[in-house]
């Protein structure tokens, strides 16, 4: 067990995992520790679906992707990214897509390389457990704190598979298609996805794994009144 500090730093996003399944009781430990998560008058907005079903993520997966190729942009619930990016936003946005690229020798005008990248998200980079994290419509229709309740969430469930020695992966690609995922898993109509997380063992020889990156400064976010 690591200290909540290492694990913090220890932590990023994994797009590449071995063929390995995640057992379930190690997936029951790092939900039961990120139920204690806490969230405004105990609401507990969070409602997971996790799946481990390789036919269940191969077809949520292929109707995603099937979405993408007719030309749907998005079928969301919430609006995940800016209407418009603007700096330092759209530059971090910028940049951190070139060192990727970058980094796997990916060529600006290579869009085949570059759509196969993109779908890799729908293939799960691998991995054989994908959690998709639901909340009730009607506690975000015009308010936003389950929102942030469920981003907390997030954060605990990365934080407490790490220190499992699980790794993660947070989707917001997952969000723009959130409701031709909800029609596969057939949830209610109540519901609507906000993210989903990837979850499972880190391929550590490959490449795209090295990725990290940079954060901003302490200067650069934080302001302090002493």
């Amino acid at each position: 067990m690591s200290s909540t500090l290492e694990t913090l730093s220890n932590r990023s996003s994994i797009r590449q995992f071995l063929p390995q399944p995640l057992p379930k009781e190690t997936l029951q430990k790092i939900l039961s520790a990120a139920a204690m998560t806490p969230s405004g008058a105990n609401m507990q907005p969070w409602i997971v679906y996790a799946v481990s079903n390789e036919a269940k993520l191969k077809e949520i997966g292929d109707a995603v992707i099937a979405a993408m190729q007719s030309g749907i942009e998005n079928d969301q619930f919430i609006q995940y990214y800016p209407l418009e990016w603007k700096n330092p936003y759209k530059k971090r946005r910028v940049e951190t897509g070139v060192g990727l690229y970058s980094l796997m020798g990916v060529d600006r005008k290579d869009t085949q390389t570059r759509t196969q990248m993109w779908h890799d998200n729908f293939r799960w980079f691998g991995a054989q457990t994908v959690l998709f994290v639901f909340t009730d419509k009607t506690l975000i229709e015009g308010a936003s704190g389950a929102l942030i309740d469920c981003g907390a969430y997030m954060q605990s469930v990365m934080l407490a598979a790490q220190s499992l020695g699980v790794a993660s992966c947070p989707q917001g690609s997952t969000t723009e298609f959130g409701r031709v995922i909800a029609k596969v898993l057939e949830v209610p109509d109540n519901l609507a996805l906000l993210y989903s997380i990837v979850l499972g063992y880190a391929d550590k020889e490959a490449k795209i794994n090295s990725y990290k990156p940079p954060r901003i400064t302490l200067e650069e976010h934080v302001t302090w009144i002493e």
